[in-house]
């Protein structure tokens, strides 16, 4: 399965979608405003809430918290490297490694790329492509991203400032 995020729609305190193939609303994430630590809301077409995200506030190292309806739970947590960064994924053996800022990632389990994310040049739109390798729940893969951009958004202020 493919989603599409525009960047510029991509903020913690706004309401955004994510598009299919077609352009249409697959996902809709809503992120809490006015909290210290980060909080998104993943809704599907029905508004019903597919996943809960949320940061741990006193962490040396960025970590996150994916929570599902039906109790699942996994920790996405940016490795302390002084290289590349890394993410791991508890309880799903999953690592995510790439040009992050440039939003060219994978993410990997037991050696195979299940989450694809690139840039997408010929979609409708600046638009990153986010490509779910049908083997795997596209809820959490989907949250796994959302987790890297939150990063992402929560170091380039840090620089900012």
């Amino acid at each position: 399965m493919k989603l599409y995020l525009k960047q510029k729609l991509f903020s913690w305190g706004d309401k955004f979608h994510l598009y299919d193939e077609n352009g249409d609303v697959s996902y809709t994430v809503e992120g809490e405003v006015f909290t210290l630590a980060k909080k998104l809301h993943v809704l599907d077409v029905l508004q019903n809430e597919a996943a809960y995200i949320h940061q741990e506030f006193w962490s040396f190292l960025p970590r996150f918290y994916i929570t599902k309806p039906d109790g699942e739970e996994y920790e996405v947590v940016k490795e302390f490297t002084f290289l590349h960064p890394c993410y791991t994924v508890s309880g799903l053996n999953w690592t995510v490694e790439g040009d992050f800022w440039a939003h060219d990632y994978e993410v990997i389990e037991n050696g195979r790329t299940v989450v694809d994310v690139s840039k997408a040049w010929f979609s409708w739109g600046d638009a990153y492509e986010i490509d779910i390798d049908d083997s795997v729940d596209e809820i959490t893969a989907l949250c796994v991203v959302l987790v890297i951009d939150a990063v992402l958004a929560a170091e380039a202020a840090a620089a900012a400032s």
